[in-house]
């Protein structure tokens, strides 16, 4: 089964039709090796079909981020950035605060400070979705 199927099936389970516009949607989605903004989405998808709007990219967006199949990143610049979990391995986001540069990065050292929350405070930290922000290499003082 592909990964696009595979994401269809993970809709229906959910009680989800897969219309043609998320098909696309979500198609558009998968080939993006990185984050992407709405508009970035959108301006593909519209190669694909004239027919979606943004407000349906916007729509689908929501929907899949509601569903927990997106890993959505606010960054410093006032966008919002997406990727299919599904097509990603686990992971942080670094967010830097003067580019706006989204880095992703292994998990690990968060797994550590999660258990030492739980163990000193009884939090549980939720590492599936974390962006911590700061500057990246390059815009460093």
């Amino acid at each position: 089964m592909s990964c696009q199927d595979q994401l269809f099936k993970a809709l229906r389970q959910q009680g989800m039709r897969v219309t043609p516009q998320r098909e696309i949607i979500l198609t558009v989605l998968h080939d993006f090796a990185d984050h992407a903004t709405a508009d970035e989405i959108f301006r593909r998808v519209q190669a694909q079909s004239g027919a979606i709007d943004i407000s349906t990219v916007y729509r689908t967006l929501e929907l899949l981020g509601d569903m927990k199949m997106l890993a959505v990143v606010d960054a410093p610049d006032g966008q919002r950035r997406y990727a299919l979990k599904h097509t990603h391995d686990e992971h942080a986001h670094l967010v830097c605060s003067e580019c706006g540069g989204v880095m992703e990065v292994d998990p690990q050292p968060l797994r550590e400070l999660a258990r030492a929350l739980r163990q000193q405070h009884g939090f549980a930290l939720a590492i599936d979705h974390v962006t911590l922000t700061g500057h990246c290499p390059a815009c460093c003082p």
